[in-house]
């Protein structure tokens, strides 16, 4: 049987031929190696028809060109050899376009990203509609790889190498406007008259391209000396970002500066082999399972066989930092409108305010139009009473942690909204069960526990507690989609999962400093070790209050191994340090604007009373705090406080910032071997007391040489 095909070839009276690539059965067209033989038959056929002046490729998809490679085909290659062959495949598919003798135009709608812009690329010239779903980057490096169809000598070719590395190792997505202006596009043009643009720019022959260099381009790119200038600066550019944790940037600087140096088929030569191996690195295959695992969460629509209820209006409770954050991802992300309720005006404004600011943000930077900011805004209304209530569909109610307020809370939503509508708290300390107890329908009472700050956290966790319906979770989990998080759902426990796990390693980074290691070197060995921001540093950024008031409560439900350090903490909180918020707290804020590293403040060493000398290396600051953490997640895994080792690593890296190219703490377990785990928890607990003692999960798995991930998933995923 013939599979469906595809790509078709649709020939013009003016001679113009129309490639479309629409792959059968798929919502976005990826490209797949499988694809070569077809392309390669339709392009003899190009070749052998004298009557052709042009060729166009287009998507038949609606609203996308091409979204990337397939990377599940990566999974199949089982040394680097398999993968640079498949590079191979890919670069002389596009070089066989580039050679074609007519002019090829790629007519881009949507996103056009990974092998999609390498094809564009390949293309003698490209279109793109004006549209805000059109984008276009290289986005491999995410996935601890780099572009290997060509990609990484096509672009600096185009745009200038600096220009092309800032692309290639942030892997961000260039609108439309961005595109044109970075002369990464001839032409931009409205959606409706994109394949007339396109047939007119092949009717025109092929388009030549000028390289346009400002200044610094002219400076260090023309010469050999200003490219070395160049190519050492990115190389310390990454240095001080990656810490040396990620292979691919740098693998990337490389194969650009011999695609510069030495010619183009030397580059694409280093282009492969260097894919090759990345696509065999362990960060790249802990890279490549977070991906999959977030694509597959999206994919689970239904809960326990419920389906969503439509969110057509919300309301949020509270117009504090948390109550204006979650109302902003609602009316921008979601294009819900919401209600703030708030029992005083300058709470409802404050609310208000905290969106205006971000989207005058957005309007100032140009990735927004006044006439968006507006129709934005327009979704936020604000009440001191409950009206406007009636048509509510999900209340998500963000007060203070009190426990009377907030059934309060919910009797109020009950006597003023739908029978359907869905009460969801944004608690971190108080059991839902507790909350819903004041119900008269617990099934509608869920927990929805969002991290501050809502507009850059990607995570959100979704707590039923034992009444909550299947059809509620089904309702929040499509919510908070709409929202731009990946949500997880955990059990109704104290500290919930991400606040459980991070509460012993915030403790042990506190015992570290009453044991006289200094605050920089504390935040600073995390940091190398592969979390965005150091534990104490963390505290500042949500709130030493906030980031605190989680410990007594997994204290009392958890004895002594929460215990925190010596009064640290309330000592601190007594000087009025609350971090960021106040502008005092473990580090200096002070002059706006600069851009040198933050500074710890000496003051606060006052207030810690510290019993030793600190001679710690990093590396042993940063055991602790992780092991901390670890032990912790597989006590979460035993409990079945979170479904599955995949939830808990989606958590931990979204929620915390778990170094993502260890895949995050479960996986990491699985890499090093429970054993191993078991090892060096007993040789800590040794050293430094109880509570390092290995829980019984560790111990049991460490016997039967059992793993976290299935077996079966890691050979999906690796």
């Amino acid at each position: 049987m013939m599979s469906a095909k595809t790509f078709s070839l649709d020939i013009r009276k003016d001679g113009i031929g129309i490639l479309t690539m629409d792959v059968p059965g798929e919502s976005m067209n990826t490209l797949k190696a499988s694809f070569a033989d077809e392309i390669r038959t339709l392009l003899a056929e190009v070749k052998g028809n004298g009557d052709l002046i042009g060729l166009v490729i287009v998507s038949g998809k609606k609203d996308s060109f091409v979204a990337g490679a397939d990377i599940a085909m990566l999974a199949a290659c089982t040394s680097a050899q398999d993968a640079e062959a498949l590079s191979r495949a890919g670069q002389d598919v596009f070089a066989e376009i580039e050679a074609l003798g007519i002019p090829v135009i790629a007519a881009i709608h949507g996103p056009c990203l990974g092998g999609g812009l390498e094809l564009a690329l390949a293309c003698h010239g490209r279109v793109v509609t004006d549209h805000g779903k059109t984008v276009l980057g290289l986005p491999e490096v995410q996935l601890g790889l780099l572009p290997g169809s060509g990609g990484t000598q096509r672009l600096p070719r185009l745009i200038g190498v600096a220009k092309a590395l800032d692309l290639m190792l942030t892997g961000k997505q260039v609108r439309a406007k961005q595109a044109r202006k970075l002369g990464l596009v001839d032409d931009m043009v409205p959606p409706s008259i994109l394949l007339e643009a396109a047939i007119k720019l092949a009717k025109k022959g092929k388009p030549r391209h000028h390289l346009k260099r400002d200044l610094q381009g002219k400076v260090l790119e023309t010469n050999k000396f200003g490219r070395k200038v160049l190519f050492d600066q990115a190389r310390k550019g990454v240095k001080a970002k990656t810490r040396g944790n990620y292979p691919a940037p740098e693998r990337i600087i490389e194969v650009v500066r011999i695609g510069v140096e030495e010619g183009m088929q030397a580059g694409l030569l280093a282009e492969a082999r260097h894919f090759g191996e990345l696509v065999m690195t362990p960060e790249s295959a802990a890279l490549r399972s977070l991906f999959f695992a977030t694509t597959e969460m999206k994919k689970e629509v239904s809960y326990q066989g419920a389906e969503p209820r439509k969110v057509g209006h919300a309301a949020v409770l509270g117009g504090g930092l948390m109550g204006g954050g979650i109302a902003f991802v609602t009316a921008t992300k979601a294009g819900v409108p919401v209600r703030i309720k708030d029992v005083a005006s300058a709470g409802i404004g404050n609310a208000m305010r905290y969106s205006y600011d971000l989207l005058a943000r957005k309007l100032k930077r140009r990735q927004l139009l006044r006439s968006e900011l507006e129709k934005q805004m327009s979704l936020l209304t604000g009440t001191l009473d409950y009206s406007g209530f009636h048509r509510v569909d999900m209340v998500v109610e963000a007060v203070f942690e009190d426990i009377n307020l907030k059934h309060q809370m919910v009797q109020d939503v009950e006597r003023e909204c739908g029978e359907h509508t869905v009460f969801a708290s944004n608690t971190s300390s108080l059991p839902i069960h507790q909350i819903a107890s004041a119900a008269t329908h617990p099934e509608r009472v869920v927990g929805l526990h969002y991290f501050s700050p809502v507009d850059k956290m990607p995570l959100a966790e979704i707590i039923p507690h034992a009444g909550t319906s299947a059809e509620t979770v089904a309702t929040t989990l499509a919510f908070a989609r709409a929202q731009g998080k990946t949500p997880i759902v955990v059990k109704d426990e104290a500290g919930f999962y991400v606040n459980r796990i991070l509460a012993p390693y915030i403790n042990e980074a506190m015992r570290l400093l009453t044991e006289g290691e200094k605050i920089e070197h504390v935040d600073e060995a995390l940091v190398k070790f592969g979390f965005p921001v150091g534990p104490i540093q963390l505290l500042d950024e949500v709130g030493i209050d906030t980031g605190t008031k989680i410990i007594p409560v997994l204290e009392a439900a958890y004895g002594d191994r929460f215990s925190p350090p010596a009064n640290i903490v309330s000592a601190i909180l007594k000087d009025d340090r609350k971090g960021r918020k106040n502008e005092r707290g473990f580090y200096l804020y002070g002059a706006k604007g600069r851009k040198s590293k933050k500074q710890v403040d000496p003051s606060v060493y006052g207030l810690i009373s510290t019993t030793g000398q600190g001679k710690l290396s990093a590396v042993q600051c940063a055991e602790r705090c992780v092991m901390m953490m670890l032990n912790e997640a597989a006590r979460c895994f035993d409990e079945q406080v979170i479904k599955s080792a995949r939830d808990g690593d989606i958590g931990a890296v979204f929620g915390i910032g778990f170094p993502p190219f260890l895949g995050g703490p479960f996986r990491y377990m699985d890499t090093l071997g429970a054993g191993e785990v078991v090892a060096i928890l007993q040789r800590l607990a040794t050293q430094y007391g109880p509570r390092f003692t290995p829980c019984d999960e560790l111990l049991q798995m460490a016997e039967r040489g059992q793993t976290f991930w299935p077996a079966r998933e890691t050979v999906l995923v690796s």
